[in-house]
């Protein structure tokens, strides 16, 4: 296709086809503090992205895979300024650029953990800063202050880059998250943030009880409510315990940590209760361990993952460094939540990527200046969505447009065009675990019957737009269902 047009449109395919083949990239946005660099470091497996308020928390930095870890510092005009990491082996706090000529920071790591995800951490959403504030009001006429930090264009760029978002929640959603969650659209525009590529994580559920108390009880369902109210934003809310997570993924608990907690575990019950209290009774009680390794395990564990490895090492007194850091993970949630991240968003990258794409040239298509590039593209483009290999394309672009409520659809409906788009399971998208290849096949055609009759008789103008698609999908599920390759 390249060939075939003029240098304009040809430089941009050329980057649509080079995106084609990197990684999915995932913008990780959340308010001030909510966790968003821990979440990061436990996605990385590196503590690398600094956890405490700096100049690089106030940028867009993008963490990739590479042969050598390197730190770029990549300005508005283009310059490039290489950092090294500091002694911990983390971006440096001070980036030696002013933040408003910053564009963003691009960080390649060794991690095989980024070899097939690439992780786009953003400013805090719904910033008190005043100065944001101000100028926020001078842009737009209104305050909505909805970063930490200035997103210029290209920053925002970056972030739209991205196929998929994870929101980074604390304890209850408020209206104003709602608001900073739109801003943050609205800032970075060409990403279609819906149920489909959008995922919400409540980030520190171990704050929801105090001292050293099992917040499961509480977390799971507040997240449950959260995912209600949030249903036209993201796919799910995974309560996760960040800290946890970070520690343990990054393998930053030692032996001589694992053995500090083994002294403590043989202290009287009573003892221990007053100890993890609280965070000060746990730093000044006297107590078989001192107090500069007690503060190294409340930054590693804090009171809940303190708790949670006294017990377990009081039941199993011989329990192992690597056994421990393993029940650490999945105490903190964070096995749930990558599992949903495979499932909702790598699973399907190539549709999402590709999606993205088809956006990009249809964009490409109404806008490139020479009118036979404008022809010659929309006739690309027409003749990939009548291949059925891409038909996946129409109905991912149908269910964002349900789910996100700009097309009004019975939620049964909905539910089963997502289920649709979304998955190559036709056991999953027929709900019918048991069922046989022919069984499949003959619900697949009633499916497709059911959407036929709602295009016709059922819906308005969109939403018969919406059913004529399901109707081809469900119709071209059933002819793969009975292909010679399904039946044998």
């Amino acid at each position: 296709m390249v060939p075939r047009v003029g240098k304009e449109a040809g430089g941009q395919l050329i980057q649509i086809r080079d995106r084609l083949g990197e990684p999915l990239r995932v913008a990780i946005a959340g308010r001030l503090k909510a966790g968003k660099s821990t979440l990061v470091n436990a996605l990385i497996g590196r503590r690398v992205a600094p956890t405490a308020v700096g100049e690089c928390t106030r940028v867009v930095t993008r963490f990739r895979y590479g042969p050598a870890d390197r730190v770029d510092v990549v300005c508005r005009d283009g310059v490039r300024r290489s950092l090294p990491l500091d002694d911990d082996g983390m971006i440096p706090q001070r980036l030696g650029v002013p933040a408003s000529r910053v564009a963003y920071v691009d960080v390649t790591l060794t991690s095989e953990k980024l070899r097939d995800l690439t992780v786009v951490d953003t400013p805090g959403l719904a910033s008190t800063d005043t100065v944001v504030s101000a100028r926020a009001e001078e842009a737009v006429g209104v305050s909505t202050a909805p970063f930490d930090a200035d997103i210029d264009a290209d920053s925002a760029g970056e972030v739209a880059a991205a196929e998929a978002v994870v929101y980074v929640f604390t304890q209850a959603v408020r209206a104003d998250d709602l608001r900073a969650l739109e801003a943050f659209r609205d800032a970075s525009s060409r990403l279609a943030s819906s149920p489909i590529n959008a995922l919400g994580v409540f980030g520190k559920a171990d704050t929801l009880v105090g001292g050293a108390g099992d917040p499961w009880p509480v977390a799971a369902p507040l997240a449950e409510q959260q995912a209600t109210l949030l249903a036209r934003t993201v796919s799910d809310v995974v309560p996760v315990v960040g800290l946890l997570a970070e520690t343990g993924e990054s393998g930053r608990l030692t032996g001589a940590d694992r053995d500090a907690l083994q002294r403590l575990s043989e202290l009287p019950a009573a003892e221990l209760r007053i100890l993890t209290a609280s965070a000060d009774l746990f730093r000044t009680r006297p107590g078989p361990v001192g107090a500069e390794q007690r503060e190294r395990l409340l930054t590693l564990l804090d009171l809940y993952g303190i708790g949670f490895a006294l017990s377990q090492l009081a039941a199993d007194r011989n329990l192992s460094t690597g056994e421990l850091v393993r029940r650490l993970v999945a105490a903190s949630g964070f096995p749930r939540l990558r599992h949903t991240l495979q499932e909702t968003f790598r699973w399907r990258s190539d549709a999402i990527k590709a999606g993205w794409a088809l956006a990009r040239l249809e964009r490409l298509a109404g806008h490139t200046r020479d009118e036979g590039d404008r022809e010659r593209l929309r006739d690309a483009v027409e003749r990939l969505l009548r291949d059925p290999a891409y038909h996946r394309l129409r109905l991912l672009d149908a269910a964002q447009r349900v789910a996100t409520g700009s097309v009004p659809m019975p939620v049964e409906w909905e539910q089963e065009l997502t289920r649709l788009a979304t998955s190559e399971d036709p056991r999953w998208i027929l709900r019918l675990p048991e069922a046989t290849t022919d069984e499949l096949a003959a619900a697949a055609v009633a499916a497709a019957n059911r959407w036929r009759v709602y295009a016709v008789a059922g819906a308005g103008p969109a939403q018969s737009r919406v059913a004529q698609i399901a109707q081809r999908g469900f119709h071209i599920l059933s002819q793969q269902l009975r292909s010679p390759q399904v039946q044998r």
